[in-house]
């Protein structure tokens, strides 16, 4: 069997430092964007088993099917706050990379 055959690649990346530094801030809001998607949707999920999300026709879910939407959301919550701090962590490090700021 022969060894595989990895094409040398060197691209040439010419960023300068402040758009590095926009790059990273708008890696952080994107990913801000995509949680607050993610909150949104168990919003609607929790409408929808109440019998409340507008343009729905589902009539309320049994208590054991509310309580069932109630721990899903729980666990997503709980993970969305855990990137919310690992989000803060690097919003925190790009911001030590700014030029003295005046608040």
């Amino acid at each position: 069997m022969s060894n595989p055959n990895i094409p040398n690649i060197t691209p040439t990346i010419s960023l300068t430092r402040d758009q590095a530094i926009n790059l990273l801030l708008a890696s952080i809001a994107m990913e801000e964007l995509g949680l607050a998607h993610i909150i949104n949707a168990d919003g609607e999920k929790i409408q929808y088993a109440l019998g409340t999300l507008p343009g729905s026709n589902h009539t309320k879910s049994s208590i054991k099917e509310i309580l069932a939407v109630n721990e899903s959301v729980r666990d997503m919550l709980e993970t969305v706050f855990k990137e919310e701090m690992m989000l803060n962590s690097k919003l925190q490090n790009v911001l030590k990379l700014l030029p003295d700021r005046h608040c």
